[in-house]
């Protein structure tokens, strides 16, 4: 069984390398570059069997997923980020997973190790992380959702043991530049589900809420004054969404 690595990026030539160097190991690396003017491209080709200028307006991670499955030839596809690393634990278990036949399972999630500000987290929500990843590429049919992209299979998906390593922003600027170009995203998706109407003790209570169960109820404070931070600032992005989706229900901007 062969296994293709699908990379999807953008001005990501300060993280690119190590990812790629985690992957080097798959039979085929498919790499989508989505528009970059710097120079990822240029490192991607060191590594990639197939490079890819698939760059469009907005997010449309869903596109890039599907075009990647299209080209890719593995009988495996593996999805892996530019902030993702792939271990040597996480690499001895997937190629045991595509050698065996008759599997149960024909799509996995993989848990990630979440590294913020320079530090593991473990609570509030970071761990285990599960995202959807490792396919059988006869099972998966297509990617659907611009926005928080959701594969569609035939079969069931199984747990890896092993993780990703997940390097996030170890300053906070980045992460604000990450909350601009995701909120209005977000608050478009609820503005087209015709979210009921934004007052003010909505945005209120929905930071509240992000707050209390980041913080409280999933025990992000046991990561010390760095899960008091992030608590704050996912309750600050949610306050930042529900801010714009009111600007789109007064008309001010769509």
């Amino acid at each position: 069984m062969k296994l293709s690595v699908i990379i999807i990026a953008k001005e990501e030539e300060e993280m690119i390398k190590d990812c790629l160097d985690s992957v080097k190991w798959a039979d085929e690396i498919i790499f989508i570059d989505t528009g970059s003017a710097d120079r990822t491209p240029q490192i991607a080709k060191q590594y990639a069997t197939k490079l890819i200028d698939f760059s469009s307006k907005g997010l449309k991670y869903a596109q890039w997923r599907n075009r990647g499955l299209k080209e890719a030839r593995g009988d495996w596809v593996l999805y892996v980020d530019a902030d993702e690393r792939v271990t040597p634990e996480l690499r001895r278990e997937i190629k045991g997973i595509i050698s065996k036949s008759n599997l149960r399972e024909i799509a996995f999630m993989i848990p990630r190790r979440n590294f913020l500000f320079r530090k593991e987290f473990h609570w509030g929500g970071w761990w285990p992380d599960y995202v959807k990843r490792l396919f059988f590429k006869k099972k998966l049919k297509r990617w659907v959702n611009d926005l928080h992209e959701e594969p569609m299979i035939e079969g069931s998906f199984g747990k890896l043991k092993n993780s990703f390593i997940h390097l996030q922003p170890d300053k906070i600027e980045p992460m604000f530049q990450k909350s601009i170009k995701w909120s209005k995203l977000e608050a478009k998706m609820l503005y087209e589900a015709k979210h009921p109407p934004v007052v003010w003790w909505r945005v209120l209570r929905m930071g509240l809420t992000t707050l209390f169960d980041r913080l409280i109820k999933k025990q992000g404070f046991r990561d010390g004054a760095e899960g008091w931070m992030m608590s704050t600032y996912q309750a600050f992005h949610t306050v930042i969404v529900y801010i714009q989706l009111w600007e789109m229900q007064q008309g001010n901007e769509k």
